[in-house]
């Protein structure tokens, strides 16, 4: 029987063959956003099981499970770990076509050695395989097996970045591990406990918070403290697009939150245009990455989000984006001579040909791809959507200067996505080859795929 990830999978021309295996395969990798712990890698974690690894916080497989009728015991519930992965064993059979499947298999074989298939029966076989090797396979271990780098995590402003300082001072860390700013505990201001969190901010950037003036002061000096630990990247989730407004507005809308008053989505978007334009500025002055990930719906299942709390695999995509309110904030922003490099990224399918153009109207001179169509992300990050975004990009910029995937995860294990996205790309580009639709020269598409898979992120981010 065929292995399930062989040596030439997703590659279907001999092309796309040459320029994985040849071009792609050796590039290291920058994971420029991921959700996971730096206190992890600070300590160099070892795991207890499989399950630690892939269920502990990875609602992409929580999903999968509860849409196979498991009940939550097993999938963040207190059942025994492993039951838990037996649960999840049974789903792969049923998973075709899910990135999902992909995932499991290529992580099963790059980092634990298995070429079958997970299901029911061969579970107890995985599992003590697995098991086995996790006693000598360190958080470090993992990030080594990719040639992974740099990762940037995602830090609230006001962590005191302990974990990054630990990591630093460790000369055995050979990976480098910086922080970026994720300040949408600030943005998000209709939300539950804001007010509580402006006075966690306010101490510890030892600023009283009284309007948005001494906000900016707070948020300008977290900042500095962020950048003397490596940050060089901002991050924001966004539900809607910042809707324009003055700065009154946004002053009027934080007065009243500090007094304990609930403001709505309305207002929330108001105050966020303000803020981020302060924000935009400062991150340009800094020569800081800002990524702006939107259109996503948070809780849509309220029932479960409050039982079960955030980030537990119950959110879901938001409306498009406002192209004329983003528009108008970029352009604002250009204007003042204050818009640096920008990522701009949907959850929405439906935007990706809105959002390439868009960053066509904001490209500077001396800059290839200043502002770029992020990575296909989230529920997008599939063998069809990772398709659609490089060919969004192919469509209406220049694919030779996307700055190519990210893992968006909390898993160790993660880094096999890149070899996923790599995998996508050459395929895409050698049947252009193939169908006559480039030319036949390797070497020049060779250079591009190495570029999008490394060269790009590199010099977009730790470049002048």
């Amino acid at each position: 029987m065929r292995p399930v990830i062989d040596n030439d999978f997703l590659l279907h021309s001999d092309a796309a063959k040459a320029l994985y295996h040849q071009y792609a395969e050796k590039m290291p990798i920058i994971d420029y956003h991921c959700h996971i712990d730096p206190q992890d890698i600070a300590e160099d974690r070892i795991y207890d099981n499989i399950t630690q690894v892939w269920l502990g916080g990875d609602h992409y497989k929580w999903r999968l499970m509860r849409a196979n009728g498991v009940s939550e015991e097993y999938v963040t519930g207190g059942a025994p770990d492993r039951e838990k992965f037996q649960k999840f064993a049974a789903v792969m059979p049923k998973a075709a076509g899910n990135p999902v499947y992909h995932w499991v298999h290529l992580e099963l074989k790059r980092y634990f050695g298995y070429e079958g298939e997970l299901n029911e029966d061969t579970a107890e076989q995985v599992w003590q395989l697995c098991n086995e090797r996790l006693k000598t396979l360190s958080v470090r271990k993992m990030i080594a097996r990719y040639h992974v780098k740099v990762i940037a995590t995602t830090d609230d402003p006001a962590d005191a970045l302990t974990a990054h300082e630990q990591i630093a001072a460790d000369p055995d860390c050979k990976v480098k591990v910086i922080p970026a700013w994720r300040p949408d505990k600030v943005l998000n201001i209709h939300k539950e406990g804001a007010a509580a969190y402006l006075g966690k901010l306010s101490q510890a950037a030892g600023v009283e918070i009284t309007g948005l003036d001494s906000l900016f002061a707070a948020l300008s000096r977290r900042m500095d403290f962020f950048a003397s630990h490596g940050c060089c990247a901002s991050d924001h989730g966004l539900e809607r697009t910042p809707c324009p407004a003055a700065k009154a507005e946004a002053e009027a809308v934080l007065t009243r939150v500090l007094r304990g008053e609930e403001v709505s989505r309305e207002d929330a978007a108001q105050f966020q245009y303000v803020v981020m334009r302060f924000l935009a500025g400062e991150y340009h002055s800094r020569n800081w990455v800002m990524q702006l990930h939107m259109c996503a719906t948070y809780g849509v299942n309220t029932f479960q989000q409050k039982k079960l709390g955030p980030d537990t695999g119950f959110d879901g995509i938001g409306s498009s984006c406002n192209v004329e309110h983003l528009a108008h904030l970029l352009t604002g922003l250009s204007a003042d001579d204050a818009l640096g490099k920008t990522i701009l990224y949907s959850l929405n399918p439906n935007d990706l040909d809105l959002l390439a153009v868009l960053t066509g109207s904001f490209q500077q001179a001396g800059m290839a791809g200043k502002i770029q169509l992020g990575a296909a992300w989230w529920f997008n990050d599939t063998y069809s959507g990772i398709r659609a975004q490089l060919t969004a990009v192919a469509n209406n910029s220049l694919l030779g200067n996307f700055i190519g995937m990210l893992t968006d995860s909390r898993s160790f294990l993660s880094y096999a996505r890149h070899e996923y996205f790599r995998r996508i790309l050459c395929d895409m580009v050698g049947g252009w080859m193939e169908q006559g639709m480039l030319s036949d020269n390797l070497k020049t598409w060779g250079r591009l795929v190495e570029d999008v898979s490394y060269h790009n992120v590199q010099r977009y981010f730790f470049q002048q």
